[in-house]
């Protein structure tokens, strides 16, 4: 009874589009222009602004709910429905970058010059336990209850920073996405399939050029260690994983941001998340998802994009409170 209290609680009505559907709208027009220009190029540029005037349909649908009862809930659904799109904007990023050609040769190669060897190589062949994969697992399944978890405590406990969290979250997933729109980079899942696990073992890593233009297919990996969290991890990455979005390692930066986002609503909450954070961390490079140089990179860029979507969000918000 208390929840739905809660959720039925009237809120002050706001006009006009919240900052974060305007962040998520600015996304969709920034790509419906790179849809116009690469139409020729693009396999279904029909059917991909057919999806984002759907986006644009079921923002006005949310806003309309909210100016008929504007609530906590409806205010809510409106958050939620943008954040949910990120299940959308992750695959498109592939069907713009595979035009570009493949770049994953200078990394494995830096990774190479920098380390002298490939960790995503070993680093499964040194752990190679039940334990190991399964708390690293455990670690990288826990990107999605993260994410989850601090918007929600959020919107129960700290209803004051809502807004602003939801947004800092979408609008760093955003920037990241405009990377990766543009840097094709695969990780070692999909580019050491690509030229073989013997080429890359005695670091030798040619440039494939369009190869993802037309294949999509992960790394098998020889070393994994069947588990229930191995099994959860293999499965979603079969079902949305995509050649794409390799550097900088949006799961390090944004469970870093959400890291950051916790320990400003909470520090028992980002102290809890700790060790699944670390985890994660590690998990990325253990899976064979990421070069270390992604994870090196994740942790600069998240930083950067934390104040970037900080100051976006002071920029968008009408009522001046930051």
């Amino acid at each position: 009874m208390a929840i739905i209290n809660t959720l039925t609680e009237p809120v002050e009505k706001q006009n006009g589009l919240f900052a974060i559907e305007r962040i998520s709208l600015a996304y969709n027009a920034f790509t419906t222009v790179l849809i116009a220009c690469f139409y020729m190029q693009l396999a279904t540029p029909g059917i991909q602004l057919l999806e984002r005037m759907g986006i644009v349909g079921m923002t006005a649908l949310c806003y309309a709910l909210y100016q008929w009862k504007p609530c906590r809930l409806t205010t809510f659904v409106r958050v939620v429905a943008q954040m949910a799109l990120l299940v959308y904007w992750y695959p498109d990023t592939y069907e713009f970058n595979r035009l570009f050609p493949n770049l994953d040769h200078l990394f494995a190669g830096w990774e190479q010059a920098l380390f002298g060897c490939q960790p995503a190589l070993l680093f499964s062949q040194v752990c190679h336990t039940v334990w190991w994969s399964e708390a690293f697992n455990m670690g990288y399944w826990a990107y999605y209850p993260m994410i989850f978890l601090v918007v929600i405590y959020c919107f129960f406990a700290r209803y004051e920073r809502f807004m602003k969290t939801s947004f800092i979250v979408l609008c760093s997933f955003l920037l990241y996405y405009i990377i990766y729109l543009f840097l094709p980079v695969t990780g070692p899942q999909f580019y050491f399939n690509a030229i073989g696990l013997e080429q890359a073992g005695m670091g030798f890593f040619p440039n494939v050029g369009d190869y993802f233009l037309h294949h999509a297919e992960l790394l098998p990996n020889p070393d994994a260690i069947d588990g229930f969290f191995y099994r959860l991890v293999e499965g979603a990455q079969a079902t949305g994983e995509r050649p794409t979005a390799a550097f900088p390692s949006s799961h390090v930066g944004m469970s870093t941001i959400l890291m950051i986002l916790a320990w400003k609503a909470n520090r028992k909450l980002m102290w809890g998340m700790l060790p699944f954070y670390l985890l994660l961390c590690g998990a990325t490079v253990y899976i064979q998802a990421h070069y270390l140089i992604d994870v090196l990179g994740g942790w600069v860029s998240a930083v950067i994009i934390y104040f970037i979507s900080s100051g976006c969000y002071c920029l968008l918000y009408k009522r001046g409170r930051c």
